[in-house]
């Protein structure tokens, strides 16, 4: 890092007016605390006034005064004449260093951003937080350097003790000599620190009141502020989205026909299902479009790897993530990772495979299980590639069943179709036989509010439950569930947004001594859970009644693979034997996107329960309720 002479803090900084800092070391900045013998210039002084009070002549006459007022006036109009040259865009060649945003280019107030390259400055502008701040926390990257030209030099922040980059966990502590400042990220390096020469009490965020400390990044002057480009906040997040799909985009793009077009808002009664979908399938769109390209952009290189041989003869893969330390990326059990390999070690190779473990407080490590064992660079150990497999299996989900919605008028019965869509009904009553006891066997006791709410659900229709955590919301979805499978015929489906919520509540609804299955997708079917032997798929490896299917799995199990025949007939009698499962259970639980398994298709549903509802995104909601005639909803919080 390069040292940086006669540079002082700003006295209008929030900390150490004029204190002087330099460095010796990384981060370690100082400074000549010598006075200077030239009289410093106040730039007050140089502020446009506009005094426009009657100055009299010296002869009294006011003559003077007229043509005071007149050259006045003509000063005034070639500068807002200036200013009108400076604000048009077209015509000014801004150098590569100016603000993204708006266009200030003083190099002792901007500030680059590493990870995109792009030059923001420490101005709000129309904005509550800085250019540069605004950035960082739209785009999620966290290191700057300032520029060459300013009072520090090109300089990277970063933790004098552990090289920490991250602006946001950054500050500076000021030394005892009064000659320098440390700068020291907030976690653990400040809070440890035992270094006798400064105090640790005293740090201080280099971020305050979302801008960086003037005596880092100098806020630019009023005058620059008025020549610059002014952009709003709403400009700036299009800008922020635009970028994710071209990073050289600018704000002239942002006014090109079809990239500002807005989606129609969502409302509270729709005309018809048409509208709905009108409404919510360019919605459904834009959030699959960000999540791909979410999942696209979290590609890591570098990766080193550890091989494993699992106890199924299934090759697994170790390795760390450094942005899912960092909290950049997500990770859960049975995300779908891929593997690549392009190095000179081994022939370029690539496999994917699902998560089996993510970093808990035991290890670091992610565990990646292959789908393939064939061809695996098990020799390899360095350089491989890691991409997020992105799957539009939810999202195509909410779009069809949207459409059933729209062009099939008996998806759902002609109650529950007004109802999603807002019209106002006179309320409807079931006729039912009320059960002579509302706690179902297996588990605990109801007690008034929650027979009522049992009560209730089996006379309507449409039922919405709602209360507060701890309230046995789960047990009366339970009892709920219980009372209907006995009461009308046909089977339950059981869902919520969540697998978490759906193996609760399976665990549940067994207890009562129900036939339940729960259905997983493909992907988390190698996943342990607390109701894995409610799962579909182990009931189909437990069931005894096919015994050449029994055969079959033994021999995949053994061998890896079947042959072309073996496969084929393998197929079959898989889906052969998931039917008669299905068939014959009381309750099938699943998620809501879940609801759109092709091995429910067949299936007709007079009764739904959808657990944590308010969690669910709206779309999601018609994948468990097409097909169905009777809807019963469990709102949780």
């Amino acid at each position: 890092m390069d040292s940086f002479e006669n540079f002082q803090y700003d006295s209008a900084s929030s900390y150490g007016g004029g204190m002087s800092v330099v460095d010796d070391t990384s981060s370690v900045y100082t400074a000549n605390t010598t006075s200077q013998s030239a009289v410093p210039v106040d730039l007050e002084t140089l502020s446009i006034t506009d005094d426009r009070s009657v100055v009299t002549s010296s002869n009294g006459t006011g003559e003077g005064s007229q043509s005071h007022d007149q050259a006045r006036t003509g000063i005034d109009d070639d500068f807002d004449a200036v200013l009108d040259d400076l604000k048009d865009e077209g015509h000014v060649d801004l150098p590569p260093h100016a603000c993204s945003y708006c266009g200030i280019h003083s190099p002792a107030s901007v500030v680059k951003c590493l990870i995109c390259s792009k030059w923001f400055c420490n101005s709000r502008g129309n904005t509550s937080a800085s250019h540069i701040v605004n950035h960082l926390v739209r785009a999620k990257h966290k290191e700057v350097i300032l520029h060459a030209e300013s009072p520090l030099g090109e300089t990277v922040p970063e933790c004098y003790n552990c090289g920490s980059k991250n602006v946001f966990m950054l500050g500076f502590i000021p030394a005892k000599s009064d000659t320098v400042v440390v700068l020291l990220c907030r976690q653990p390096c400040a809070a440890i620190s035992k270094d006798i020469s400064w105090n640790a009490s005293l740090w201080a965020p280099l971020i305050d009141d979302r801008s960086f400390l003037s005596w880092l990044v100098k806020p630019p002057s009023e005058t620059e502020q008025l020549r610059s480009r002014q952009i709003s906040f709403q400009q700036i997040n299009r800008l922020e989205d635009l970028w994710r799909e071209n990073a050289n985009a600018t704000l002239e793009d942002l006014e090109k026909p079809g990239v500002d077009d807005e989606p129609q808002p969502v409302i509270l009664r729709y005309e018809d299902a048409y509208q709905y979908q009108n409404i919510f399938g360019p919605l459904v769109k834009i959030e699959a479009d960000y999540d791909k390209r979410l999942k696209e952009s979290q590609t890591q290189t570098d990766i080193s790897v550890r091989w494993d041989l699992g106890l199924n003869q299934k090759r697994v893969a170790w390795f760390c993530l450094p942005k899912l330390e960092s909290g950049e990326v997500r990770l859960a059990v049975g995300d779908e990772l891929r593997l690549k390999y392009s190095g000179q070690l081994h022939k370029p190779w690539e496999g994917d495979g699902h998560v089996i473990k993510i970093p808990n407080n035991v290890s670091d490590e992610v565990g990646l299980e292959l789908r393939r064992s064939e061809g695996v660079p098990i020799d390899v150990a360095h350089n491989f590639t890691v991409d997020f497999v992105w799957k539009s299996t939810s999202f195509d989900r909410m779009q069809l069943a949207m459409k059933t919605f729209a062009v099939d008028e008996k998806s759902v019965s002609g109650y529950i179709y007004h109802k999603l869509l807002g019209h106002e009904l006179e309320p409807q009553s079931l006729r039912t036989q009320m059960p002579k006891r509302f706690s179902a066997p297996g588990l605990p006791e109801l007690n008034h509010s929650q027979m009522y709410a049992v009560k209730s659900v089996l006379q309507k229709p449409l039922s919405l439950i709602q209360g507060p955590p701890g309230t046995g919301k789960t047990v009366t979805s339970a009892s709920i569930v219980y009372h209907l499978a006995k009461m009308n015929p046909g089977q339950v489906l059981v869902c919520a947004p969540s697998n978490v919520a759906v193996d609760q509540l399976t665990e549940k609804i067994h207890a009562t001594g129900l036939k339940v299955v729960r259905l997983t997708a493909k992907s988390r079917e190698a996943l342990d859970s607390s109701v894995s032997f409610l799962t579909l798929h182990q009931q189909v490896a437990n069931n005894t009644t096919h015994v050449e299917l029994q055969k079959l799995i033994q021999l995949k199990n053994e061998q890896g693979e079947l042959s072309s025949n073996d496969e084929r007939k393998y197929k079959a009698l898989i889906r052969q034997c998931e039917k008669e499962i299905l068939s014959a259970a009381d309750v099938i639980c699943c998620t809501c996107v879940g609801a759109g398994d092709p091995r429910l298709s067949k299936l007709k549903f007079r009764t739904v329960l959808i657990d944590e509802a308010t969690q669910a995104a709206e779309p999601g909601m018609p994948v468990s309720l097409i097909s169905d005639e009777t809807l019963t909803s469990n709102f949780a919080f």
